[in-house]
């Protein structure tokens, strides 16, 4: 059912508002057929797909729940999707966006897996490489909105660029964390607001009994999975250990995690080492989350997994923990956020996290797909076709992709 705190009006009356699960699948498999770019590149698609379009909440609910997500391990453009799926229809619409933004990638690499040859190709094709500018513009829109919006004084404009600085100097999950931290700090200390506005609450149907449970069910599959497998010697039990700790102990994102992976798959031989990496190849090509690369592994191994059940196990086993952390977490959170000191501490965080969104933009999503000044253009003219022209990020994907490939021809 849906929740009485939706921002969104607009839709009140359609047939897609009487069932949100199916209104949230639909949203959630258009941006799982064409959000290329990585997990910023993806957080600008949600933003300008239920921020800007369809508005089911505010810039600074948005924010605070990247920020949440941030924080957490996992994947956390999936975390923050599970959890807008989940305000906008309950359950059913948690799954529902998991499922419409993870699938469409996860049965593609589940196909490359059977041998589907022709697609190794794929992720240096001109195609591909017009979808990454794609990507930059997304991103570019992104930070200039939630800039326009979460950094409206030059205290807070000034903690963006000291957290982009930040996360250049130190890439990866680190950096991350560590301007995210800051701007908490930064925030709670010197930002002198006056007086906030009341968060807006968002009822995510969850109790803090209910959230406690999910966290203490994930603590107990990561103590329980190795000791049941080691002895049991069940080889389906050890994967699916691998890919729940691979799921839950990763900051950063999807490129953090393939080493992990790779330890826990090619060593026991279940995986060559050239079948991972070509596996990895192919996760670069297509759109949505890195993770599903676990639908590959699973697909490429020996029985008892192998093929769709087993692609489609150990992609299920990795995103577990996603499900149960965000979920979990969310009533706590709620609950926090709306405390004044809380709220003086997001308002730094959220200057920090524009820093962070900017940082990306340039690495890796800048100088993975500009090269030239015709990429430039290509990127440039989307920037301008989203953010003036107002068209729909599914036309402005279709025609770079389109542009790339007439020009990689």
């Amino acid at each position: 059912m849906p929740h009485p705190d939706h921002l969104s009006h607009d839709t009140a009356a359609s047939p897609a508002a009487r069932n949100p699960a199916l209104e949230v699948f639909r949203a959630f498999l258009k941006l799982g057929l064409t959000s290329f770019g990585g997990p910023v590149a993806h957080l600008g698609y949600f933003r300008d797909e239920f921020v800007a379009r369809r508005r089911w909440l505010d810039d600074r609910s948005f924010s605070d729940l990247v920020a949440l997500c941030q924080f957490l391990p996992g994947p956390a453009s999936s975390q923050v999707g599970i959890a807008l799926g989940l305000g906008r229809a309950g359950w059913r619409g948690a799954l529902a966006a998991w499922a419409g933004f993870t699938l469409p990638s996860a049965v593609a690499l589940i196909a490359f897996a059977y041998g589907v040859a022709r697609w190794s190709g794929v992720a240096t094709s001109g195609a591909v490489h017009g979808l990454k500018l794609a990507a930059v513009a997304v991103v570019a829109q992104a930070v200039w909105g939630m800039s326009r919006s979460l950094c409206t004084d030059r205290p807070r404009a000034g903690l963006a660029v000291v957290a982009a600085l930040l996360v250049l100097a130190v890439p990866g999950a680190a950096g991350q964390i560590a301007a995210i931290a800051i701007g908490a700090v930064v925030g709670l200390r010197a930002l002198h607001l006056g007086a906030l506005p009341a968060a807006p609450h968002r009822n995510y149907g969850i109790s803090r009994v209910v959230g406690a449970v999910l966290l203490a069910t994930l603590a107990a599959l990561l103590v329980l999975l190795p000791v049941t497998a080691a002895a049991s010697g069940s080889m389906l039990l050890s994967a699916v250990s691998v890919f729940v700790k691979a799921g839950a102990l990763v900051f950063g994102g999807g490129h953090v995690v393939l080493p992990l992976l790779q330890a826990g798959v090619v060593p026991p031989g279940w995986i060559g080492n050239d079948a991972f990496l070509a596996g990895y190849g192919a996760a670069q090509a297509v759109p949505g989350p890195l993770f599903t690369i676990a639908a590959y592994l699973g697909a490429a191994m020996p029985a008892p997994l192998g093929g769709w059940a087993g692609g489609l196990a150990l992609l299920v086993a990795i995103f577990v923990p996603a499900f149960l952390l965000v979920v979990g977490a969310l009533p706590f959170w709620e609950s926090l956020r709306r405390r004044e000191a809380v709220q003086r501490a997001m308002a730094g965080i959220n200057a920090a996290v524009v820093g962070v969104l900017g940082a990306a933009l340039y690495d890796p999503v800048w100088t993975s797909a500009v090269h030239s000044r015709t990429d430039f253009a290509l990127a440039l003219a989307a920037f301008g076709a989203l953010v003036l022209g107002r068209v729909s990020p599914v036309v402005v994907v279709a025609c770079a992709a389109l542009a790339g490939w007439m020009l990689g021809a």
